[in-house]
């Protein structure tokens, strides 16, 4: 198999069209060993080369869903109307109450999910997986078998996740751990005020299991007001004592869209000097984050698709480039570059929520992922131009992760 991975007339982030070199191809280490114009007389076949044509379209990073429950997804299964009532707890125990009746089982649910992700260009997931009195570690291990049957084709990172919170069914704590020892990447937590209405100790034990795994965090927060900003203040408060620049992911973020300016730019700061960054699913208002002040701060953003038309909601359909418009839709973006910012949101924004290490989005206009020394996940789409590409979503898609192609025209290939 070769090293080397030559993608012919591709256009870079909208750029003049360009062939594009990758070293190191099927490895960790995969990157963009070259950016060069397009060569039409280069044509033909390249010795101990895999040759990607690019037919001039589009050339973007890889999509990153960081907020995805491949756990609850009906995707692929008979449409069902929608059941829930409103509220975590009440949407919670309707879920309870009918994922385990689904037409196919969870494992291989998950695996649809996944498999539809890459499908449309998504090679880094970071997915929670639910655990539970009810389910203990089973919806853990669908998540996980999912995860190892596409680890050709994506890197999933695993949230342990309290969706009925920690303390208000005993044994929670314990099988959090269980799923930490089991291999889960993430420690999540819940509404630590709003739904366990102890936020000190939910805190505690979510930061404790974090430390003694050498784990980041990811909590969702639906808190909104006062309340969200309470909470939010604790979170920030330990992510300072015990070091964990970087590591600690809110999701949703609710609070930030309920407060006062002043309140809201000073939690704004504050998450950008502890470098915590945030997720977002594109709510509609006033729910939805304030996009272009978080850029301007420097703080981290990722976009992610939540549930897949599961128990909670009858929307999803894997793809994050149908995501990215309902963000610039929610946001009220109609100038390119606002659309194309919400396209860096959905890949490298998503791509350093996971790592903090990865390249940033440096401010609205920042483009990174598809240069020189960049990682060799990257995703080919029909469109004349970015902002294009966002509002007709075209399916001529080619997906490469670490330099190979892994799906093409919405299929994705064996490993």
């Amino acid at each position: 198999m070769a090293s080397k991975t030559l993608i012919r007339n591709v256009r870079p982030w909208g750029r003049e069209a360009s062939d594009v070199v990758i070293e190191n191809a099927a490895r960790r280490s995969a990157a963009i060993a070259a950016v060069v114009p397009h060569d039409p007389a280069a044509a033909g076949s390249h010795d101990g080369v895999t040759v990607v044509e690019g037919r001039g379209r589009l050339l973007f990073p890889a999509f990153s869903d960081v907020h995805v429950h491949l756990d609850s997804t009906r995707l692929g299964l008979p449409f069902r109307p929608h059941t829930g009532s409103p509220g975590v707890w009440a949407m919670m125990l309707n879920d309870r109450e009918n994922w385990r009746s689904a037409e196919v089982q969870i494992g291989e649910r998950s695996a649809i999910a996944l498999e539809r992700m890459i499908a449309r260009g998504t090679t880094r997931v970071r997915s929670y997986a639910q655990v539970d009195v009810d389910c203990r570690l089973e919806r853990f291990e669908a998540v996980l078998a999912a995860k190892e049957r596409y680890a050709h084709a994506a890197d999933v990172e695993i949230i342990a996740f309290p969706q009925a919170g920690i303390l208000r069914e005993d044994g929670t704590e314990k099988l959090l751990e269980e799923a930490m020892e089991a291999g889960a990447n993430v420690v999540g937590g819940l509404d630590p005020s709003a739904l366990d209405r102890d936020p000190a100790r939910h805190l505690d034990i979510v930061f404790g299991l974090a430390d003694r795994y050498s784990a980041p965090v990811d909590i969702h927060l639906h808190e909104t007001g006062t309340l969200g900003a309470f909470t939010t203040e604790l979170i920030l408060e330990r992510t300072r004592a015990l070091g964990m620049q970087g590591k600690v992911t809110i999701s949703h973020a609710f609070q930030l869209s309920s407060i006062d300016d002043e309140s809201r730019g000073r939690l704004i700061d504050e998450m950008a000097e502890l470098d915590v960054s945030l997720a977002t699913v594109a709510p509609p208002p006033p729910r939805h984050l304030p996009l272009v002040r978080l850029a301007e701060a420097g703080v981290r953003v990722g976009l992610g698709e939540d549930g897949q038309r599961d128990y909670w909601s009858p929307y999803g359909n894997a793809d994050m480039l149908d995501r990215t418009w309902q963000l610039s839709f929610t946001q009220g973006f109609r100038r390119d570059e606002l659309i194309e910012h919400c396209l860096a949101v959905a890949t490298m924004g998503g791509a350093s929520v996971i790592d903090p290490g990865a390249r940033r989005v440096l401010g609205v206009g920042d483009r990174p992922g598809a240069d020189l020394g960049d990682p060799a996940d990257v995703v080919l789409v029909d469109g004349e131009s970015p902002a294009a590409a966002v509002m007709d979503r075209g399916h001529d898609r080619t997906v490469l992760h670490r330099g190979r192609v892994v799906a093409d025209g919405l299929a994705v290939l064996s490993a």
